[in-house]
């Protein structure tokens, strides 16, 4: 690979790994996956995660145009998250990767079995 074009993969591949480089982006574009949800309902389904990290994820998949954030003006406000076109493209990007892992999970690794000669 040339060095301009191996520059141009890279600058791309780093865009794509910030995207799910917070602790719970996977875990949100997962469960929006599914559909839909409001902030309590991803929450819950997201046990162990704080309201401050929750909050942060969302922000953060909102503004690289991933979620979509939508208020209806009821009392008191709702508000709904879903993925955006980008977003469901994402997801199957982490369903390829998911199905690669599975995959490859079961075979040893190049460190364990070169441990296992020593």
């Amino acid at each position: 690979m040339t060095q301009p074009v191996e520059y141009s993969c890279y600058v791309a591949i780093r865009a794509a790994i910030q995207v799910i480089g917070g602790k719970w982006s996977y875990f949100v574009i997962a469960q929006l996956c599914k559909g839909p949800l409001r902030f309590n309902q991803l929450r819950r389904n997201l046990n162990g995660v704080s309201i401050k990290s929750l909050t942060d994820a969302l922000r953060h998949l909102e503004n690289c145009g991933i979620i979509h954030r939508q208020v209806f003006p009821t009392v008191p406000v709702t508000v709904e998250y879903s993925l955006t076109e980008s977003g469901r493209e994402y997801g199957d990007i982490l369903l390829q990767m998911r199905q690669w892992g599975e995959k490859w999970k079961a075979m040893p690794l190049v460190e364990e079995s070169e441990s296992s000669t020593s």
